[in-house]
């Protein structure tokens, strides 16, 4: 009878990632190609990814739950997110001037903001809170503030 060592049944070929992957890397893998990528983690069995530090050593595991627990979030944790940190926080924004409703993952902003460039980054920007899956950017401005106005080379002040 064969004795059977660690080596006869372990995974040689292993996907690792090092301690300095941002997060986001490793998240936009798993959720760029939804249905691709979870055939593929389930054929393949990667439900657990080593973390190496810069000599190659391990620092730690890293699992799907892990790295998916973040956007496992109800809609009113998402909704206070971007209510709080979008909206308040970076952009100033008055209460009142937009509405946020959140649905499955969904956020759907509406009202009206001074600038465009504002509204796109509420969008952008929304779009970035762990758990949301869409946005629905419905909101209005006053001014367009992206178009730029042709400089005279001669007449620009230089910056710096």
């Amino acid at each position: 009878m064969r004795t059977w060592q660690v080596a006869d049944v372990m995974t040689r070929d292993v996907a690792t990632v090092g301690t300095e992957t941002p997060y986001r890397d490793v998240v936009d893998v798993l959720v760029r190609e939804r249905a691709a990528t979870a055939r593929l983690m389930d054929r393949e069995a990667v439900k657990r990814l080593p973390v190496l530090d810069d000599l190659g050593r391990l620092a730690g595991i890293v699992t799907r739950g892990d790295l998916l627990r973040v956007h496992l979030r109800t809609d009113a944790e998402i909704r206070e997110d971007v209510v709080q940190e979008v909206l308040r926080r970076v952009l100033a924004v008055r209460d009142g001037l937009v509405t946020v409703q959140v649905s499955g993952g969904e956020v759907t902003m509406d009202g009206r903001l001074d600038r465009r460039s504002a509204v796109e980054l509420a969008g952008r920007l929304a779009g970035q809170v762990a758990g949301v899956v869409a946005v629905h950017n419905a909101i209005s401005y006053e001014v367009d503030d992206t178009t730029l106005m042709e400089l005279d080379p001669v007449h620009a002040t230089p910056v710096a």
